[in-house]
């Protein structure tokens, strides 16, 4: 599948311009902000949520190739802020992908998993590792249709069921701060959630659609295409 999407946003900032509790989320329709100010407003927010920041912090650790920090746990954040929920609410876990395509063997991903378990120990929430070159090798088995493989971890993010999940964050060497966001920001903060048919079936994104609905009743869920 060609990526081709309309944006992909890296920012790279100081810890010292973005304090902990300090947010232009108090400003009006944050969806509607500057892409540039979208960035420094999704840092600001998830800087809120104490156990995504220290995910951030010890996966940085792990020196994984390619990582992310993604899905779930940063939109739901989003969403949390903008409605004035806690920032935790309602995150079930912190997904981390990463891309190895030298060792396709489930006993090289588990030894990382391991690794991880050690890492984040004592953390109030689980934290998942997926090595996202080797997803094709079981994917078709536990959705029902077959998965191209990945050429990276953006590949596999720009795959999700939904284009808000579309996003991904990590710390880069020496602390800066790189944003994955093929679709932009502005989805999320708007608490829009749109279907990306591209891989997942239709029953994912509305088993998953229905759950968020739920837990965050001011979204507006777009319908899966006919």
């Amino acid at each position: 599948m060609g990526r081709g999407p309309v944006l992909r946003a890296a920012a790279v900032g100081d810890d010292t311009r973005h304090r902990k509790g300090v947010t232009v989320t108090d400003r009006q329709a944050p969806g509607r902000l500057p892409l540039d100010e979208q960035l420094d407003e999704l840092r600001a927010v998830l800087a809120r949520n104490d156990t995504l920041t220290e995910v951030l912090t010890r996966t940085a650790t792990l020196d994984l190739p390619g990582w992310y920090l993604t899905a779930g746990c940063l939109f739901q954040t989003v969403w949390n802020v903008v409605t004035g929920r806690p920032p935790e609410q309602g995150i079930k876990d912190y997904d981390i992908f990463y891309f190895d395509a030298t060792d396709l063997s489930w006993e090289a991903e588990d030894a990382v998993i391991r690794a991880g378990r050690e890492v984040y120990a004592g953390l109030p929430a689980e934290v998942e590792i997926r090595n996202e070159a080797r997803v094709h090798l079981w994917y078709e088995q536990k959705f029902g249709v077959p998965c191209p493989p990945h050429d990276s971890t953006e590949s596999a993010i720009d795959r999700f069921a939904a284009t808000t999940c579309c996003l991904g964050v990590r710390w880069e060497p020496g602390g800066a701060w790189r944003v994955y966001a093929p679709h932009g920001l502005s989805d999320v903060f708007d608490l829009v959630v749109r279907p990306n048919p591209v891989l997942a079936p239709r029953e994912v994104y509305e088993t998953k659609t229905a759950r968020w609905k739920g837990e965050w009743p001011e979204l507006t869920v777009l319908p899966w295409p006919a």
